[in-house]
């Protein structure tokens, strides 16, 4: 065995008994102090969090660390160990309520420390999948996977942005999307932003917290920073730059379309919700089990959005979907189209359409799916094969859309 991995491990489990004694001695004495409905009972299908160590989070982060160790990572391991502890010994709190199947905690500022950004990788004779890291100021940073297409395609290329949905990451998320086979044979950049357990300790995006919902703060600023980040070091078409999403990563796309339209072209919004439909957690499962009406933050300048949503989602109510259609296509009214998809899903489709013929807004209603990538490869998690393509129909959407030229 590795003496590293021996070392780390072995330092890993004398801290994380310590832990666990300190978060069982918390609940003991939450339960203790007669607070009323326990706080996992507040939210749909909470875990129970007695015992760390029978913790999704903290079994995912600990399984992440030995990934990361045997491919020789110390650093990052080392650091999804203490994510891990962290998140093991801290008591409950509000906003370690489930949101999107998961708990959501949001932490201070203060960044944990992240390796330095990949250097730019020139395209080879086959597509590359790699490593990045990018941080934005007191935003903080994150890391990131990017698919380079092969060196045949000359020309500056689209860059599609990829937002995983909670429990997921890239290599996750890209699987079940089928995302980088799209982009070999077509030409064209993916960017699969990685949340962190730091920031979220389930890795959803924050869509639901209010200093993470504009222009400028908070995980947007992140988010376009890297992209803008992205573009500078590669062969980009500044015109031709998309953001799509599912989940909560859905709707964090959202944001990113109101927030930056003048970055993005066009957004794709899969079993999301639109900008602005909740502030804290506790509006956040209000509005995921009913869907009600958001504040909105949309504009004329927001890009074209196409929505996918399952019709029977148990997680995220598929009126959030309709919100965010309506956000965008406004007062034109829809053609409808109703069929069944390659592989055995009905689904209904519905086109609004500008004056002079330009698509504002899609909308794709999938019967009978529930919370998962329509179209989707079960390679990874979340998917629905039955469904028709999201993946497909997203790009066709985002690629008749460009920005103006910039002078």
């Amino acid at each position: 065995m590795n003496p590293n991995f021996e070392r780390i491990m072995s330092e890993a489990s004398r801290l994380a008994q310590g832990a666990i004694q300190k978060a069982l001695a918390s609940a003991s004495q939450h339960a203790e102090g007669g607070s009323g409905q326990p706080l996992h009972r507040l939210a749909a299908g909470a875990k129970n969090t007695a015992s760390p160590m029978n913790n999704p989070a903290f079994q995912n982060s600990m399984a992440e660390a030995t990934r990361l160790m045997q491919s020789g990572n110390l650093q990052a391991a080392t650091a999804a160990i203490q994510a891990a502890l962290s998140g093991a010994a801290a008591p409950a709190s509000a906003d370690d309520l489930n949101v999107i199947d998961v708990e959501a905690h949001e932490v201070g500022r203060q960044a944990p420390a992240r390796p330095q950004p990949a250097p730019t990788v020139k395209p080879g004779p086959s597509g590359q999948f790699i490593t990045g890291s990018h941080t934005e100021g007191t935003a903080g940073s994150r890391e990131y996977k990017l698919y380079i297409p092969p060196a045949s395609f000359d020309e500056p290329l689209p860059l599609v942005v990829m937002l995983h949905g909670c429990t997921q990451n890239p290599d996750d998320f890209a699987a079940g999307t089928g995302m980088n086979d799209a982009a070999l044979q077509r030409g064209f950049y993916v960017l699969y932003p990685a949340q962190t357990q730091h920031a979220n300790s389930s890795r959803c995006w924050n869509w639901f917290k209010h200093n993470h919902q504009k222009r400028g703060r908070g995980e947007p600023a992140l988010l376009a920073g890297m992209t803008k980040d992205v573009m500078s070091r590669y062969n980009i078409d500044p015109q031709r730059v998309y953001v799509a999403g599912l989940s909560a990563g859905g709707a964090m796309a959202a944001i990113l379309g109101d927030a930056y339209p003048d970055l993005f072209a066009a957004v794709g919004v899969h079993s999301g919700l639109a900008t602005g439909s909740a502030t804290n957690v506790q509006t956040a499962l209000g509005v995921m089990q009913s869907g009600a009406a958001p504040g909105g933050a949309r504009t004329t300048a927001s890009p074209p959005t196409i929505v996918f949503h399952g019709d029977s989602d148990a997680t995220v109510n598929p009126a959030n979907g309709e919100h965010v259609v309506a956000a965008s296509a406004g007062v034109h009214k829809p053609e409808t189209q109703h069929a069944k998809s390659a592989n055995g899903r009905n689904y209904t489709r519905r086109v609004y359409k500008e004056a002079g013929g330009r698509v504002v807004a899609e909308h794709w209603a999938v019967h009978g799916a529930g919370h998962a990538w329509s179209g989707g490869s079960p390679l990874g998690s979340y998917t629905d094969g039955a469904g028709p393509d999201a993946s497909e129909e997203m790009l066709r959407f985002f690629l008749a859309n460009t920005l103006p030229a910039k002078h």
